[in-house]
């Protein structure tokens, strides 16, 4: 199964879910060694390459431009004598938006007088409109009298006489009307800067109440601008030291909460590497344990072939170390099972013909073995039970078993593989045993890691009935036709 992990360079996350904190930092140890072997070679093929290329093609090169010492040209903005200081610029860009809004401000102001000015000045024509009908009116009656009581005669005088008058009225209603289209066209022109203020004020159109009126109203306009340009330029400078000030106060947060995410950062990369270091450390010590069990016992078949004439026998399953890649079980299979009902029938098949959760003494199932049951119900049943307290559960995830063991104040899980080699801890220890039995007796006298020193104690027996491995032991169901 770990050659398969490292083969695949993946681990399913319901597995990785089953393995303890321990075995995790040897997979990962693994996975790294594994990657870094895999760098080494990407890298050597193609820094081939990268060589063959670079005879095949030229190397493109860059120039930078060079000062007069020789070396390459560098210009930093604020060290010439015609650069400006940042607040220069600062100060210009603030008096400039100030005018700008100024200037639109009493161009708004300009425009909604000239609006006044030309409503009052349409108002003024219709009002001269409306007395020259009543005027009209007025004659046609006198006229209509004229014809009625007075003779002939003086009618005809009386109607020449009327009839001067109208024409000299009407000329000087003409007059009017072309003086004020001319004074309305010419005031659409000044709106419009075709004309400048000095024309405007020594226009013939205007009276001296309208010049004065307009003199007035420029000096208004020229007074709100510098005004409003000093407030607005005031409020952009407020602004700006309210934003530098909020900026140097988020810089501090923000330097705050850096410098606390890099303690908590460098905390927990001691905290990695430390878990690293016991992971490597735990991965030595379990391979020179294994060794020297190994040429112990390759120094007690010796002694006992010399002694004895025999052929030599051959080393301990559960003595060989198969850190090693490339030792794999004879008989591959998926990396996890399906169901629930391939793993009855796995163990029933390869398990149960080895006495896989037998104590060896009485033949009986052993009390610390249990069926297929999930990790918070192995804890439940570990849960008043004093440290030490341990149980043995197939699981229901990969091909083998699951430890679970009470500690003081937690709780350890460790995946065993089960193979054709032997029995043994995924990742904490390299030790094969040839029996499930025999690595619980091993691990009574031996802790399971360094770091940890757990020791299997107090096996944790069964709490239902009927027990929860009853379906691993019961015969497989066999189908009957009756002929």
């Amino acid at each position: 199964m770990l050659q398969q992990i490292l083969d695949q360079m993946y681990i399913d996350p319901e597995l990785m879910a089953e393995l303890s904190e321990d075995q995790k930092q040897m997979l990962f140890y693994k996975m790294r060694q594994e990657q870094i072997r895999r760098w080494k070679v990407f890298e050597e093929k193609a820094e081939e390459e990268r060589a063959q290329k670079s005879r095949n093609t030229a190397k493109k090169k860059v120039e930078f431009m060079k000062g007069r010492d020789g070396c390459d040209w560098v210009w930093v903005m604020g060290e010439h004598k015609n650069d400006k200081s940042i607040e220069q610029i600062l100060e210009e860009e603030a008096h400039t938006m100030a005018g700008k809004l100024a200037d639109a401000e009493a161009q708004a102001l300009r425009e909604k007088e000239e609006a006044d000015l030309k409503k009052k000045m349409e108002e003024e024509r219709q009002r001269l409109l409306q007395e020259h009908l009543e005027r009209e009116q007025e004659m046609r009656r006198k006229q209509e009298e004229a014809a009625l009581y007075q003779s002939i005669k003086e009618a005809k005088l009386a109607a020449e006489k009327l009839a001067l008058e109208k024409k000299r009225q009407e000329e000087e209603e003409r007059k009017r009307l072309e003086e004020l289209e001319q004074s309305t066209k010419f005031q659409q022109e000044v709106a419009e800067d075709k004309v400048c203020h000095s024309s405007v004020l020594n226009s013939p159109f205007l009276s001296d109440n309208e010049r004065k009126a307009k003199r007035k109203s420029r000096e208004l306009a020229e007074s709100i601008r510098e005004k409003r340009s000093s407030e607005i330029y005031t409020s952009l400078r407020k602004q700006r030291e309210t934003m530098e000030k909020m900026a140097e106060e988020n810089q501090k947060e923000v330097e705050t909460n850096w410098q606390e995410q890099e303690k908590k950062s460098k905390e927990a990369d001691l905290e990695r590497r430390e878990k690293a270091r016991l992971a490597r450390e735990e991965y030595r010590e379990s391979l020179r344990r294994s060794m020297t069990l190994v040429q112990a016992s390759q120094a007690f078949s010796s002694t006992q072939t010399s002694a004895g004439n025999k052929p030599p026998l051959p080393p301990k399953k559960h003595l060989i170390a198969t850190s090693a890649p490339g030792i794999t079980s004879k008989k591959p299979r998926p990396l996890r099972p399906k169901n629930r009902e391939q793993v009855i029938s796995w163990f029933q098949k390869d398990e149960k013909p080895k006495g896989s959760g037998l104590d060896p003494s009485t033949g009986k199932v052993a009390e610390w073995f249990h069926g297929i049951i999930n990790r918070s119900d192995a804890e439940e049943m570990l849960e008043n039970k004093k440290p030490g307290s341990f149980l043995i559960r197939v699981s229901e995830r990969v091909w083998g078993y699951t430890l679970s063991l009470r500690e003081s104040n937690r709780f350890k899980h460790f995946l065993i593989d089960a193979s054709d080699m032997g029995y043994q801890f995924f990742g904490a220890d390299q030790t094969v045993h040839e029996t499930l039995a025999g690595l619980v007796l091993y691990h009574k006298n031996n802790p399971i890691t360094l770091s940890g020193q757990e020791l299997l104690l107090n096996p944790c027996g069964q709490t239902v009935n009927p027990p929860d491995y009853h379906q691993l032991f019961e015969p497989p169901s066999r189908e009957s036709t009756t002929l």
